[in-house]
């Protein structure tokens, strides 16, 4: 079964990355800009809180925590 074009950063396990490729939310979107998360740029999910309230990632060269309503509007490829 092949792997679909792109999906959401929060399906993604620990030590999986991927290539930012579109914000599905234009909200959180403009936080996300604000903060460095580009298109382009590339995503590494590090770990995440036991009980889902965060993730740690790094994006590009810079660690991030978000949490998982911010991670499900990247789009990853």
């Amino acid at each position: 079964m092949p792997f679909p074009l792109s999906a959401a950063a929060s399906l993604f396990k620990p030590g999986q990355s991927g290539t930012i490729e579109r914000f599905t939310n234009e909200g959180l979107a403009c936080k996300l800009l604000d903060i460095g998360v580009r298109p382009g740029s590339r995503l590494r999910v590090v770990r995440k809180s036991p009980f889902g309230g965060s993730w740690y990632v790094k994006i590009d060269r810079q660690c991030l925590a978000l949490r998982k309503k911010e991670l499900a509007c990247i789009m990853v490829k």
